[in-house]
Order: structure tokens, then C-alpha cells, then sequence
């Protein structure tokens, strides 16, 4: 997994939004492997933490 941050103009001011870039064993077909990032990414406490206030995509490479 890479992780992307930016910073840019948001509303009046700035704010961070992060890209996740994912990458799955070949074996684990793209429908599944999109569920567990999700799934992942539900139940991460970073995730959590910064969840409604920095934007945040998730791509399955």
C-alpha cells in the first residue's frame, strides 16, 4: 500500500485529503479485494480517526 497526502483549498480555507493506493495478491479476484479494502478501511483507527474531516479514496490496484 502507498499513501498519497495533499493539501488545497477547501471551502474558505485548506484542508488534507489522501489517496490509498492498494495493492492485492493476483489470486484475490477485483469484487473481493475491493470488500476487504473497504471492510479494512471501516475498522482502521486512522482511518477512523480522521474519517468526515479529510477525504480519503481508497484504489485497488
Amino acid at each position: 500500500m502507498t499513501g498519497e497526502v495533499s493539501i488545497g483549498k477547501q471551502g474558505e480555507g485548506f484542508g488534507l485529503s489522501a489517496v490509498l493506493r492498494i495493492t492485492l495478491p493476483s489470486s484475490v479476484d477485483r469484487g473481493t479485494a475491493g470488500e476487504l479494502v473497504e471492510q479494512a478501511h471501516q475498522v482502521c483507527p486512522y482511518s477512523n480517526a480522521i474519517r468526515g474531516n479529510v477525504p480519503v479514496q481508497l484504489v485497488v490496484e
